[in-house]
């Protein structure tokens, strides 16, 4: 992928995909703020929420031993992978252990942060999409561009089209005479997972939350194909972040409040499903849990950023930025798109390697929208400016920017009376010469970078130490 302001300059050009988002974001924003209205300790709640994943994090070698005890005492098989390579190898080889060429699963967002479908089909297994929104994207061979709507930059027509020509190479074929109507674009999906669910042996799932006090894993969701996947099978493994370890039962209380709200605009979500392990003749006899770091320990050890990990994933953030509003999340070239994923992947990365990476923490007006909807209060400006600083120290070695050149003589001319004199003097002659113009529409380069997409107010004629002399 190309540098953050690339790929959205590219996706500013499409005047479909600008309207597909408005329209999408506008209406989630619009349910969100209905159903929040409606709770009278909405901020407590926020802060109760921030607070219990504080204390997971702080504590987190502790819990996470613990949900490891938990988990293998519920008869549950406890992996370890640090990194992406590590990870697909586990799943993979349980796949292949029992003999399996396809999986179903489950939305998740770590299966896709490490390329798991891309692991399992160089292994030959076909890994399907049950969600409705990741099937689209599959089948429409595309890229995620939101976290809870994956397939947010498609509109009903492109998605029966998507539908009619690619279905039937996947399994079974979209009706004929497929219509635009949601009812009938899901009764199509459906019809096409149903053969999947039923001969499916292996299903991969994420997981919202674990609970390191029960060994329970938890997965919300709105559509029911994650319950189906979640018990159909014989065989389940669920790819887990670290982060996601929460200390208590009582814990999701808070959660369970905050998260639908904040993503869906909903009250409560229609499918939650938990399970702790594996119990004889109800539901899948094997189950394996791979706990994953791959850059979650960096981002823990940095003091400011760490806060990113409380995540829960909810893409409140993505619905009020006016940035991800007008350039969709592909031209982050992550799976974490949006505010909180100009946060996530420098952090899990690093900066001052990939250019595409360190474009990142610039893709952000700073309005604070972000964290003033936040459920846990991640205050991503923070880490934006944070991260800003991490990225000019990480690039100081090497030859410098045009803008580092220039902010150098900038400080050379106000590092002297004299000199800052002398430009307010220049400035004046040149107010001068414009003979009452407001504005400066082009100047010669590097000036024309400026001018080229803004205007240049004209300098004051009369220079602020000639006013402050003045008015004394």
């Amino acid at each position: 992928m190309p540098p953050f302001p690339v790929a959205a300059r590219a996706a500013l050009a499409d005047t479909q995909l600008r309207h597909n988002l408005a329209h999408a974001t506008g209406t989630i924003r619009a349910k969100r703020a209905a159903v929040v209205s409606e709770v009278a300790n909405w901020e407590e709640l926020r802060v109760a929420g921030a607070a219990i994943k504080d204390n997971a994090l702080r504590s987190l070698d502790e819990t996470l031993i613990q949900l490891e005890k938990s988990l293998r005492d519920n008869g549950v098989t406890v992996h370890w992978a640090r990194d992406a390579a590590e990870a697909c190898s586990i799943v993979a080889a349980v796949a292949l252990a029992h003999g399996v060429d396809e999986v179903v699963k489950v939305k998740s967002m770590a299966t896709q942060e490490i390329g798991l479908n891309e692991a399992l089909a160089e292994h030959g297994v076909a890994a399907w999409e049950t969600d409705l929104a990741e099937l689209i994207v599959q089948l429409g061979d595309d890229l995620p561009s939101h976290i809870l709507v994956p397939a947010i930059h498609r509109n009903r027509a492109e998605i029966r089209e998507i539908f009619r020509d690619r279905m039937a190479g996947a399994g079974k074929a979209a009706p004929d005479g497929l219509t635009d109507e949601p009812a009938d674009l899901a009764a199509a999906a459906r019809a096409h997972l149903r053969e999947k669910f039923l001969r499916a042996k292996v299903a991969v799932s994420g997981a919202n939350f674990a609970v390191a006090e029960t060994g329970t894993l938890v997965v919300v969701e709105s559509e029911g194909n994650g319950r189906m996947c979640l018990t159909l099978p014989e065989v389940l493994v669920s790819v887990v972040g670290i982060e996601k370890v929460v200390p208590a039962w009582t814990d999701l209380d808070v959660f369970f409040q905050l998260l639908p709200r904040s993503s869906t605009g909903e009250r409560m979500n229609p499918y939650t499903s938990t399970w702790s392990g594996v119990t004889p003749g109800d539901g899948p006899q094997e189950v394996h849990v791979v706990l994953l770091d791959n850059g979650r320990t960096r981002v823990l050890a940095d003091e400011v950023g760490r806060q990113a990990l409380r995540c829960i994933r909810c893409s409140a953030c993505l619905n009020v930025c006016p940035v991800y509003e007008r350039t969709g999340g592909h031209a982050y070239g992550s799976v974490y798109p949006g505010p909180i994923g100009a946060i996530l992947n420098p952090l899990m990365k690093g900066v001052g390697d990939d250019a595409q990476t360190d474009s990142l923490p610039y893709a952000s007006t700073l309005c604070g929208a972000c964290f003033e909807v936040c459920p846990v209060r991640i205050d991503i400006p923070e880490v934006l400016v944070h991260l800003r600083s991490r990225v000019v120290d990480a690039h100081r070695p090497g030859p410098p920017s045009a803008e580092a050149l220039a902010m150098r003589a900038a400080g050379w001319v106000f590092g002297r009376a004299r000199r800052l004199g002398a430009v307010e003097r220049a400035a004046g002659l040149l107010s001068r010469a414009l003979r009452g113009r407001r504005s400066l529409r082009w100047l010669p380069w590097p000036g024309s970078l400026w001018t080229s997409a803004r205007d240049l107010p004209a300098p004051s004629r009369r220079a602020f130490r000639r006013l402050r002399s003045e008015r004394r």
